[in-house]
């Protein structure tokens, strides 16, 4: 038994709740809790969204970064365990059969992405709000578990100018710059999943919008009501004193 369902199992110990671990799976009466303090941020390969994200976690201290697992290569300016966990296939493809990951996805060339449990589980603790970096793929997935997540789409102004962008990261036009690009319209063709788009023409520009949405997303009524809530018993509480 996974160390997970062992912590289920001391915390759904009495009454109806025990009834409920009995008859479903931690997965389902544990895990696809009301989850309001994630945000998910995707977009083709070359987008920006990397450096989106970075400017709005260097804004908002109170923002924390999910880092996922994946398969791939390490790059020259990447950090393991802070950009992503670098495993091999044959790790990956246990904590699959461990059912560790709340999503996964194999991508592009062939490489697996996944968001563990353990990570999200860990870090939206403290109410902590919880960033994501997902393709379309994981976005959706992830979606099924947490509905209540926030979901931002990231987009250049024109695939003419992503293959630039591609063109200049890769310092050279290849055959895997042209496979990006059409990932990257099949991506784009999924936009309706999210709740907000960002066109990354300008990334200064790009970077208040997302802000404005971070903003938006701290003063919705889902987490601000139990400060209402509270406002209303103690207004009860003054007009009974008076009364």
């Amino acid at each position: 038994m996974p160390p997970w369902e062992k912590r289920c199992g001391l915390f759904l110990h009495s009454g109806p709740v025990t009834w409920c671990f009995q008859l479903f799976p931690y997965r389902l009466c544990c895990r696809e809790l009301k989850m309001n303090n994630i945000i998910v941020i995707s977009g083709p390969s070359g987008c920006g969204k990397s450096t989106l994200i970075n400017h709005l976690m260097e804004q908002h201290r109170d923002i924390l970064f999910s880092t996922s697992h994946t398969t791939r290569p390490i790059r020259n300016n990447e950090i393991d365990g802070k950009d992503y966990y670098f495993i091999s296939k044959e790790q990956f493809l246990q904590m699959i059969d461990k059912d560790a990951f709340v999503e996964w996805a194999q991508v592009y060339q062939g490489y697996y992405y996944g968001t563990s449990y353990r990570e999200i589980e860990a870090k939206s603790r403290g109410g902590k709000n919880l960033v994501l970096n997902l393709d379309v793929q994981g976005a959706k997935n992830l979606k099924k578990k947490y509905p209540d997540a926030l979901f931002i789409f990231v987009v250049p102004p024109s695939l003419e100018e992503l293959q630039q962008r591609l063109k200049e990261r890769e310092n050279k036009m290849d055959a895997h710059i042209l496979e990006r690009l059409e990932v990257a319209r099949e991506e784009i063709a999924h936009y309706h999943l999210y709740d907000y788009i960002v066109v990354n023409d300008n990334l200064q520009v790009a970077m208040h919008v997302l802000n404005a949405i971070y903003t938006a997303y701290q003063n919705t009524t889902a987490r601000h009501e139990a400060f209402v809530k509270r406002l209303l018993v103690s207004e009860n509480l003054a007009a009974d004193e008076h009364g």
